[in-house]
This record gives structure tokens, sequence and C-alpha cells, in this order.
């Protein structure tokens, strides 16, 4: 039995103290423009071995664009994160020399609090990703209907005294 096995991979090398996510930057499609973010982003899965002290990591791309899918690379090393913006071109990834325009900023509070009302897509997907530094895993929004927008939107719990990354992929011409 043959597999039909679509989309694409690649595979990076992250040093012992870094772990590297990556999120496929997607345009809106047409028919939902009008009440929602331009761009969304996925985070891509991925499979990871070890090699000695460091860690290949291989990710996937399932949906591919007709044309170069866009990628934001974010390398969380000890107290920084490096943001690097890539694209995936047939087999392989260049690292772009023009930045996206992404607004990001850390999130820090010493109360429980909730980061809320980002927007969603009608195929529940979304424009801003909130990043636990240290584990690098997102924290995941509980959705929720505003009855006075009419809209699907999302929140996340941020724990106290703990700092969050935040990113947020933004139309040039708007920001």
């Amino acid at each position: 039995m043959k597999e039909n096995i679509e989309g694409r991979h690649f595979s990076i090398t992250d040093q012992k103290d870094v772990n590297t996510v990556i999120y496929q930057v997607n345009k809106t499609e047409k028919e939902f423009l009008k009440d929602s973010p331009k761009y969304t982003v996925e985070r891509l899965k991925y499979t990871e071995e070890y090699v000695g002290n460091n860690k290949k990591k291989t990710f996937y791309v399932d949906d591919l664009s007709p044309s170069n899918n866009q990628l934001v690379i974010l390398s969380f090393g000890k107290e920084k994160v490096v943001v690097n913006m890539g694209i995936l071109e047939e087999d392989r990834v260049r690292i772009s020399k023009k930045p996206m325009p992404m607004k990001f900023k850390t999130l820090y509070s010493e109360e429980e609090m909730e980061y809320r009302d980002f927007e969603y897509t009608p195929n529940l997907k979304r424009p801003i990703s909130i990043i636990d530094p240290e584990t690098a895993e997102e924290i995941k929004p509980t959705l929720y209907y505003d009855e006075e927008s009419d809209e699907v939107k999302g929140k996340c719990k941020l724990k106290p005294y703990k700092s969050y990354f935040a990113f947020e992929v933004r139309d040039s011409k708007n920001d």
C-alpha cells in the first residue's frame, strides 16, 4: 500500500539551550477579509531527534500556497528570543532579508490576568500567538462569543510573575 504524502518538510538543528518553533503566515481568504484579520498564524508541527547534545527538528508544512509560504522562525534561548522571517520554496527555506511587518511584545503582570479580544476568522484561525518562552509552548486561548460585536474571540489566562512572548503579523499599510 502506497501512501500519498502531500506538503513539504525541512529540518533545523537547535543547540542545547535553544528551542525553535516555526509558524506559517496565512493570508485570509478574500471571502472572509471584510470582518477578519488580514493574516493569521499557524504553528508548524514537528518531530524531534537528538544528535549528540543538539536537537534536530523536522517541520512539516501541509497547506502549501501556490506562491511561496512565509514563515516566522522563533528561537527561544536563555532570556532572549531571536526572530527571523523565512520563505519556504520548493524544497528549501530561505531566510528573508526583508522583514515582514510584525508586532511583538513581552507580557508580564504581578497578578493573574487575561489577555483577550483577539479576533478569529470564520474558520477559527487567529492573527496572534502567545508563547511561554521557557518551554516554547503556545498558550491555547479559550474561545468565546462576543454578542456585542457578533464575533468569536479568544482569551488566554496568564500566570502572575511570569513573562510571555506575544506576536502578531500585520498589514504594513495599517501598522
